[in-house]
Order: C-alpha cells, then sequence, then structure tokens
C-alpha cells in the first residue's frame, strides 16, 4: 500500500489542479468577454442550433488579440477578439466563422473537457512515475525525461480530440446547410491569420493543417458514396 501512495497522491494533485485551472480559466473568460452581437454571425448560430435541436448557442467575444476559438468547460463558445477583427476585416467569412463554433460544439458535444481532466490527472500520476524510474536509470535527466515523455502523449490525445472535433463540426455544418467548404478553407488560411510558425508536429496539440484537411475530405467522400 505504501508503493501506491505516491501515485494516489499525484491522481490527487492532477485532480485538483485540474479543477482549479478550468475554475481560473471560466472566470478570466467571463471577466473579458461579452455576447456576440454581430447580426450575420448571429444567424449562422441559429442554423446551427437549428440543426442541433437547441434553442441557442451561447456565443461571446473574448477580449484578447489573439486568433483562436474556445470551448469553457460549461459549454460556452468564445471567439477571441483577434478572431473576431479578421472577421469584420473580411480576411474570414461568417461561413468559415461558423466553422470554429462548430469545432467548438464539437468539444463540447463529444466531452472532452471532463476527458482531459481524468487525462490530465493521470498524466501527473504518469509523470511522478516516469521521473523516479527515469532518476534512477539515467541520473541527473530523469526529471528531463518524465517531462518529454508525458509531453509526448499529451499532445497525441489533444491531437486525437481535435480530429474528434472536426469530425463533428463536418457533420454539424452539412446538417445546417452550410458545408465542409468554409471548413477546409479556413484551415487553409490558419496558419497566416495566427502569424505564428509550427514546431514538430509529434509535440503539436494540433494535428497539421494538410492532414486535418485530408480527414475532412476523407469523411465527407464517405457520405457522397
Amino acid at each position: 500500500m505504501s508503493r501506491l501512495l505516491p501515485l494516489l497522491f499525484a491522481l490527487g494533485v492532477g485532480y485538483l489542479l485540474w479543477h482549479f485551472s478550468a475554475w481560473r480559466t471560466l472566470r478570466e473568460l467571463n471577466g473579458k468577454s461579452s455576447d456576440l452581437a454581430d447580426a450575420r454571425l448571429l444567424e449562422i448560430c441559429d442554423r446551427l442550433a437549428a440543426a442541433l435541436g437547441v434553442q441557442a448557442v451561447p456565443v461571446r467575444v473574448y477580449e484578447v488579440p489573439e486568433v483562436n476559438g474556445l470551448a469553457a468547460p460549461d459549454g460556452q463558445i468564445f471567439l477571441t477578439r483577434g478572431f473576431y477583427e479578421r472577421y469584420r476585416s473580411g480576411a474570414v467569412t461568417a461561413e468559415e466563422m461558423a466553422s470554429v463554433i462548430a469545432h467548438e460544439l464539437g468539444h463540447v458535444a463529444l466531452g472532452h473537457a471532463r476527458r482531459r481532466m481524468i487525462d490530465f490527472s493521470a498524466q501527473n500520476a504518469m509523470r511522478a512515475v516516469l521521473v523516479a524510474i527515469a532518476s534512477r536509470l539515467v541520473p541527473g535527466f530523469g526529471a528531463w525525461l518524465g517531462e518529454g515523455i508525458t509531453r509526448l502523449l499529451a499532445a497525441r490525445l489533444s491531437r486525437q480530440d481535435e480530429y474528434e472535433a472536426d469530425a463533428y463540426a463536418a457533420a454539424l455544418l452539412a446538417k445546417a446547410g452550410i458545408g465542409s467548404g468554409p471548413q477546409i478553407s479556413l484551415f487553409r488560411k490558419m496558419a497566416a491569420l495566427a502569424g505564428s510558425g509550427h514546431g514538430p508536429a509529434w509535440l503539436a496539440s494540433h494535428p497539421a493543417t494538410r492532414e486535418r484537411i485530408a480527414a475532412v475530405e476523407r469523411l465527407v467522400a464517405g457520405w457522397g458514396a
């Protein structure tokens, strides 16, 4: 039993840290955002809501300059001010913004926030075990090695979530009569919109753009068949 105590402690710490992080994130999001008020985007949101069979899709604008979309643990969808301004300038269409909203709705509907809580706790425990083992096998580098392996696993899990949310978005966009075209065209724009380079694919939290496009195209082709 004494050997299990460090593992149980690490799991407990991971669980508490995730809840604290979720609470802090939601507080930050709500404190720095306002309800979406753009008539065209609200019309798009109504189409998505009708396709889902719900009364409304809650979308807010988060006042940060980065280009991103987020799904809060409570189901709210946030578009950053930077992304919204790209839309206002004409760099992104309303239908492309709809694909972002649909993607974030996928994270909510597929329970990724809850799954991340479990994964976060497990990763915290695994990190503690790996660091302990690696420190004995490779003194001086154990902590670095254990952290690196845990990051690789977390990135892989995150990429899987992105593929699943992309598939959900493609289906929702098709049901809403928007189609996958805007989703694919936005993928092709994202690198330029974000204005940042890409690190190694095996460390990235999102799949490579070409792989995401190919996955959506295979999915849509399967529906056609």
